[in-house]
């Protein structure tokens, strides 16, 4: 009897299937790997384009269509960006494999080839994101921020048009994508710390779909699961979203774990941070602890704040 073809879910744009390929490629890698095909798929993130996602209600815009289609088993496999997919999974979804994670950090594209600090003030830089937005507005206040859509490719052709002086993106797409050649300066962690789980792909597939989940085992690695378990923990327990400007790197040493986070306010005025340590073990409570600690600091304050200035549903 033929081998079952695996069929694996992405969104279409350029980013996206490479994550899905190299998905397929590791799983064509083990001895007896049965066949796959890629099936695209068009999210409410891809379709909502006239205005910010920050302003639109509701959560998993780049996910939600593909997580679903695995449930009504169209697909049999959903490769996501995890710093897209919500902490909390559909029911009969399961998180089944993390590849190595990439560069975790932000990078600068600038027109002039400039770092942040050396950008003219008034510079006009763009990005969707209202993490990247608080911690642009705290490193440079003067600078004028402007929203930023598309694919990665787009957004740097309209870098080169002249619609913004600079730009800032995920590092890990544009070296996936073979664009590092770009990038004007890779912003460091300490100062301006990603989202949760960036750099990171994560594969999916149903609960009960053994024959699945047996291939996606091999795939998983080790540190991008313990990093990502704390972020995500952190995440869920600070009850944070796109919506909130927080930005958290787990990294791992051996059987070590450290956890930093730092929550800011849109207008970069105000940040608090917070950092732990754990044994490897301890991933999800390391999360726990650290959102504790940011929450006796005020974050919940300071993220209703935010919220209630933008008037944005709770995610």
């Amino acid at each position: 009897m033929s081998a079952r073809t695996l069929r694996i879910g992405t969104r279409g744009s350029a980013l996206a299937l490479w994550q899905a390929r190299e998905v397929a490629t590791r799983i064509a890698a083990q001895p007896g790997a049965p066949p796959v095909e890629l099936v695209q798929i068009r999210t409410s993130g891809d379709a909502q384009r006239e205005i910010p996602l920050w302003q639109a209600r509701g959560r998993a815009f780049f996910t939600r269509e593909i997580d679903q289609a695995l449930l009504e088993q169209t697909v049999d496999i959903a490769v996501h960006s995890l710093k897209d997919l919500p902490t909390q999974l559909e029911a009969g979804v399961a998180l089944a494999a993390l590849l190595p994670r990439a560069d975790a950090r932000d990078a600068l594209v600038s027109r002039s080839g400039a770092a942040l600090a050396a950008l003219p003030a008034g510079a006009r830089i763009g990005t969707s994101s209202l993490r990247r937005r608080a911690f642009l507005a705290r490193l440079r206040p003067d600078a004028v921020l402007l929203e930023l859509r598309g694919n990665v490719p787009t957004r740097i052709e309209r870098l080169r048009r002249g619609d913004y002086d600079a730009i800032v993106l995920a590092a890990a797409g544009l070296m996936r994508l073979g664009l590092a050649q770009h990038v004007s300066e890779y912003l460091s962690a300490e100062s301006f710390p990603p989202a949760v789980a960036q750099g990171v792909i994560g594969v999916c597939a149903r609960s009960s779909d053994a024959d699945a989940l047996r291939w996606l085992a091999a795939l998983d690695d080790r540190e991008a699961r313990l990093a990502a378990s704390a972020e995500r923990s952190l995440l869920e327990h600070l009850q944070g979203g796109c919506q909130v400007p927080l930005g958290a790197l787990a990294t791992v040493q051996g059987d070590a774990l450290t956890l930093t986070a730092c929550v800011c306010s849109l207008d970069g005025t105000r940040h608090l941070a917070a950092q732990a340590r754990a044994t490897a073990g301890e991933a999800d409570a390391l999360g726990k602890r650290v959102a504790e600690q940011l929450l006796a600091r005020g974050a919940a304050a300071l993220m209703a704040q935010e919220r209630a200035a933008r008037a944005v549903e709770e995610p």
